[in-house]
């Protein structure tokens, strides 16, 4: 079957690049889906976790996180600390940041505290695992206490490497964050690449800084629509795919199944023994389009990124947008237009002129945008500030594993970021 097939390409991929990652009680897992603690459906992996089977029955996705990472500073001899996303990693290492003295307390005395979203009847099971460990917490609150940069790395210090199911897209910027701050030092593997629920390829080059998957013929049925047709295209097949071309990704996961365009532009960027090798590029869904621009969401980022270097000190932590058209009747007036909710650090607030230099890059990066623009047609973007963990909340509110969405589309979540706006 499709799944051992794909743990054994992972775990000899994972145990080439990183000799002792396959030692036993090597593996940590922070990822929270309900009614499964393990792993994220399609992710076959037959490696051994720290987290108790109790902590799958929690619906509240922080306590859950809460929980994985308390098992897990039990366990210091870890070699792979492993995450369904690197959102998930994120946030739980942001909850050590705020908690870790009573998660120290936790450790020393052997004892769960009353949690929100914490039943009494899950409670008791993992009371029931928990062991005093005063030592332990001792060498938590001494890591902490010293701050927080590379502290994955103190905290346990046999690591080898930070495993995550998604890297890419909309999760590249938490993974550049945990590299820059908690994860100093640490390489990330991301080893599985999925669509539409489907499990599609593998990353046989873990030490590789950007992943690339190898399309695997057998685990389901893909089809490929060339992104730069001149007429109404038609699908491909995997072995008349081009080099360094991109196409939209169609497929059916099983027999029977009915046959989607995923919403995924993958690029070629190679053969591995005549099976093409895949950089997942863009989602279509996180396409800006007011008037029909259609701005990536890659590019749309890059633009963003540009602006944050002419804001001295700003650090970027977390960015949605929404397209004027979801805001109804509070938009006003105005021209339909783009507003971006940003949570920055290292700024309280951003003058007129700071926050148009988006708008400004934007005219700059894409001359469609700027032509409608310059008409009168798409009104100047409105730039948000929100206070520090409203992301968080957000990704809450969201209740999937699946990357967040970087373009909003449900006045919900909509309405959830508006009430974070400080300025």
């Amino acid at each position: 079957s499709r799944s051992p097939q794909g743990s054994l390409l992972y775990l000899d991929a994972l145990g080439a690049a990183f000799p002792r990652a396959l030692s036993r009680r090597g593996t940590a897992v922070l990822h929270w889906t309900p009614g499964c603690p393990r792993a994220p459906a399609g992710w076959p992996l037959p490696t051994l976790y720290c987290t108790p089977a109790a902590a799958g029955t929690l619906r509240s996705r922080a306590a859950a996180l809460r929980l994985q990472l308390l098992f897990a500073l039990r366990q210091r001899a870890l070699h792979v600390l492993e995450a369904g996303l690197a959102a998930e990693l994120h946030d739980a290492l942001l909850a050590l940041r705020t908690e870790w003295p009573q998660l120290a307390q936790e450790l020393a005395l052997g004892r769960l505290s009353p949690q929100p979203g914490l039943p009494e009847g899950v409670r008791g099971q993992l009371q029931a695992l928990l062991t005093p460990d005063a030592a332990r917490a001792a060498e938590l609150r001494a890591e902490c206490a010293r701050g927080f940069e590379g502290i994955v790395l103190r905290l346990w210090p046999q690591l080898e490497v930070v495993v995550v199911r998604t890297a890419h897209g909309a999760e590249r910027l938490y993974r550049d964050s945990l590299c820059q701050t908690d994860c100093q030092g640490l390489p990330f593997y991301c080893p599985f690449y999925q669509a539409a629920g489907a499990l599609l390829g593998i990353n046989l080059w873990p030490v590789e800084p950007a992943p690339q998957f190898l399309l695997c013929p057998d685990w389901a049925f893909c089809e490929f629509l060339p992104c730069l047709a001149t007429k109404e295209p038609r699908t491909v097949l995997l072995d008349e795919l081009w080099e360094g071309r991109e196409y939209g990704l169609v497929v059916t996961a099983q027999p029977g199944e009915y046959r989607c365009r995923t919403g995924e532009v993958l690029k070629v960027t190679g053969f591995h023994k005549q099976c093409p090798v895949v950089e997942p590029v863009r989602r279509e869904s996180q396409t800006l389009s007011v008037r029909g621009e259609s701005i990536p969401e890659e590019q749309f980022c890059q633009s963003l990124g540009r602006t944050l270097r002419m804001w001295p000190g700003a650090r970027l932590i977390d960015y949605v947008c929404v397209e004027s058209s979801l805001l109804g009747d509070s938009s006003g007036p105005c021209a339909p237009h783009y507003e971006v909710f940003m949570e920055l650090q290292g700024l309280r607030d951003l003058s007129e002129g700071q926050r148009y230099r988006l708008d400004q890059c934007l005219q700059e990066d894409f001359p469609i945008y700027k032509s409608f623009r310059f008409k009168g047609s798409i009104g100047p973007l409105r730039l948000h500030l929100v206070r520090p963990g409203s992301f968080t909340r957000l990704r809450e509110a969201l209740g999937s594993p699946m990357p967040m969405p970087r373009v909003l589309r449900q006045e919900k979540l909509l309405r959830l970021i508006q009430g974070s706006v400080i300025s």
